[in-house]
């Protein structure tokens, strides 16, 4: 069992580092850390990242995935939430997103990741998703929504979904709401469903 991982202030996020890994002592790592809920790994190019969320970071991510959810059901859309589980390319790199989704049929690696930071370094975590296969990532940063797609070329910057189930989605809306959810998660999701249902009745 990995000892020694401070635990972070309610309101912070706790990032730890390490450096010059081979995937073997990731996976020891990963093994370690098997009993401690809410810590999420993840491997690229030899680093470790060790992430503890901190409160806030918990409350957008729920928040985000209330709003998902929401979303959903009124346009009667097939999606299998995976949340963080473990995205893996044996031997390259690993991730744990804050959510995630497949769309129609479930596939080791989802259709969509999104992640909530509060540190610098999106760059870095394009790469790895781009090493992972993931066709769309979206990061909430700074009370924004930045969407990318994978292309040939490594990831674009999108302004709307280019999933097809998603591309009735108004990003300006979900993050109206994100930003109500962080201190009034009912009049965020109240507000998100009558908008979309509204939308989805006159079409």
């Amino acid at each position: 069992m990995i000892q020694g991982l401070e635990k972070p202030k309610a309101s912070e996020d706790k990032v730890t580092f390490y450096c010059d890994r081979t995937w073997e002592q990731f996976k020891y790592l990963q093994k370690g850390l098997e009993g401690s809920p809410g810590v999420r790994l993840f491997f690229y190019e030899g680093v470790v990242e060790v992430l503890m969320p901190g409160q806030l970071h918990e409350i957008f991510k729920r928040v985000i995935s209330s709003l998902l959810d929401a979303f959903f059901l009124p346009f009667n859309i097939n999606v299998t939430p995976t949340g963080s589980v473990t995205q893996e390319q044996e031997g390259v790199a690993a991730a744990q997103a804050d959510d995630s989704f497949c769309f129609g049929d479930v596939k080791p690696i989802p259709d969509l990741s999104i992640e909530v930071i509060f540190t610098s370094g999106s760059i870095a975590k394009l790469k790895r998703y781009q090493a992972l296969g993931v066709p769309e990532v979206w990061f909430w940063e700074d009370g924004l929504f930045t969407l990318h797609r994978l292309g040939e070329n490594g990831y674009i910057r999108i302004d709307k979904s280019q999933i097809p189930q998603l591309e009735q989605l108004d990003i300006a809306l979900l993050s109206r709401c994100v930003l109500v959810g962080e201190t009034d998660w009912l009049a965020a999701v109240r507000t998100f469903r009558e908008e979309i249902e509204n939308d989805a009745s006159t079409r």
